[in-house]
């Protein structure tokens, strides 16, 4: 069969390319690209990139990990800024990493980290105040921060140094997608930003390794997943790499922390946002906690009842998928579908892409968690459902994640409501890949009827929400 002709994008200016378009609406730019093909060349100035349109293709990219390998623009500067982690680390590093890292992600050990996410997330929520206007991207970054924290270190680790690590991972997770998107000679500029990163990039592997080092020499087991990374062991590596050293460990540990954070924190601040604008799924969500924790906080075991409360995490990641595209790079000449792939080029992917399109799935902008109920019967196909990607490279912790929401999710419930607050025009905004609701300000009701007549700051009653405002989103 000849290979057929790869189209290319419309509007393309001379060099800049596609930047424009995409700067301009970068979702609606994504989800136009499939009328012109199941794969279209775009250029990002002089780089000129293949988007995969097609779930079928995506899945084969996603299946062939050693000839779609990680890299790209986004994964070789993140690698200078996070090293060389699971979630980053080329194919010739990542079955050993993953063999290493599986244990720490096994289901006998996730009771124990449900337990730390249900008293952080109990904490944290028991101190809101009824009536209060709540920030909730970095209410929930700061939540989610702190699950992580205790997952990764327990308790053991001394206050102080934990407050210090977690302060220059906070950091470098605030300032990772300006770095990133900046040419190298600018980063070395001595801006107050860029010395904030620096000072924090350079304290953190420090600090990390202190903590590693002192929990290697106790030699005990605390159920964190710092015990799980010294503990591993991988026989089928040769003997030099059947354990982490500590300087991979602390890769993992950014990794773990970066990804944790951003794609949870994320996902939860979306639903509530979807929560605010749709109170009918808002009550029902209500009626399954009630029913199922009966005011009291939510537990491991109680994952399997909290089946709508999973279902509208779900449906919040096919509409606001945390990494709205994802780059490869194409390690050998090879075939995609038709299509004929030279080695060196990038390759994207895009969830948003796919979850938005309406033969996969029927009106694609509707906030619809029924679409996800076992008694649909036109369920829809799992394969072009890809926040946590697929293939080898899926996300080793997915279950952590989903969990993890969905029991914060679940503790909210069970005390508040949270509503729009007036004046906000919310809107899906981007961070190189990275998607979630920006300037989401919300007010704090409690359903206990106290909060049922609260007023908003400077207003007589909450106001009304009105739709998602995606201008510039999509």
């Amino acid at each position: 069969m000849t290979p057929r002709t790869i189209p290319t994008a419309p509007g393309a200016l001379p060099l800049l390319g596609h930047v424009v378009p995409l700067l301009r609406d970068p979702l609606g730019f994504l989800a136009r690209l499939p009328r012109h093909g199941d794969v279209v060349q775009v250029r990002l100035g002089p780089l000129p990139v293949l988007v995969v349109c097609d779930p079928v293709l995506t899945g084969q990219v996603l299946r062939d990990d050693r000839t779609f390998d990680k890299g790209g623009p986004v994964f070789d500067r993140g690698r200078e800024f996070v090293g060389n982690g699971l979630v980053s680390c080329p194919h010739a590093d990542h079955r050993r990493q993953r063999r290493l890292l599986q244990p720490a992600f096994h289901p006998a050990r996730l009771p124990g980290y449900a337990r730390a996410t249900t008293a952080r997330a109990a904490k944290t929520t028991g101190s809101w105040q009824d009536g209060r206007i709540l920030d909730v991207v970095p209410a929930m970054q700061e939540l989610i921060a702190g699950i992580t924290t205790d997952t990764l270190f327990s308790t053991t680790a001394p206050p102080d140094v934990l407050a210090r690590a977690l302060a220059d991972l906070n950091t470098i997770v605030d300032s990772l997608s300006v770095q990133m998107a900046t040419p190298p000679p600018l980063n070395r500029l001595p801006t107050p930003g860029n010395r904030r990163y620096h000072r924090a990039r350079a304290r953190l592997p420090r600090t990390l390794h202190r903590i590693v080092t002192e929990r290697r020499a106790t030699g005990i087991d605390h159920g964190d997943l710092l015990s799980m990374l010294l503990t591993a062991h991988d026989p089928e590596s040769g003997p030099a790499a059947q354990t982490l050293a500590d300087a991979e460990i602390t890769d993992q540990i950014i990794t773990f922390f970066l990804a944790a954070t951003e794609t949870t924190s994320s996902a939860l601040s979306s639903a509530l946002y979807l929560l605010g604008q749709h109170p009918d799924i808002e009550a029902r969500l209500h009626a399954e906690v009630d029913s199922v924790l009966d005011g009291r906080p939510a537990t491991h075991a109680d994952l399997p009842g909290l089946e709508l409360t999973g279902r509208i995490l779900t449906e919040t990641l096919r509409l606001w998928p945390p990494a709205s595209f994802v780059t490869r790079r194409c390690t050998a000449d090879t075939r995609l579908g038709p299509y004929l792939i030279p080695a060196g080029k990038t390759v994207v992917y895009s969830p948003y892409l796919l979850h938005h399109q309406a033969d996969l799935y029927p009106d694609p902008d509707r906030f619809d968690p029924d679409r996800w109920a076992p008694d649909n019967p036109a369920p829809p196909r799992r394969e072009a459902f890809l926040p946590f990607a697929g293939g080898a490279r899926k996300c080793i912790g997915d279950r952590f994640a989903t969990n993890t929401a969905t029991l914060v999710l679940a503790t909210i419930a069970t005390r508040w409501r949270l509503r729009p607050a007036p004046g906000v025009r919310v809107r899906p905004t981007t961070k190189g890949p990275a998607l979630g609701p920006g300037g989401l300000r919300m007010c704090i009701l409690a359903r206990d009827g106290a909060g049922t007549n609260a007023r908003y700051p400077g207003e007589e009653r909450p106001a009304t929400p009105g739709p998602l405002d995606t201008e510039g989103g999509r």
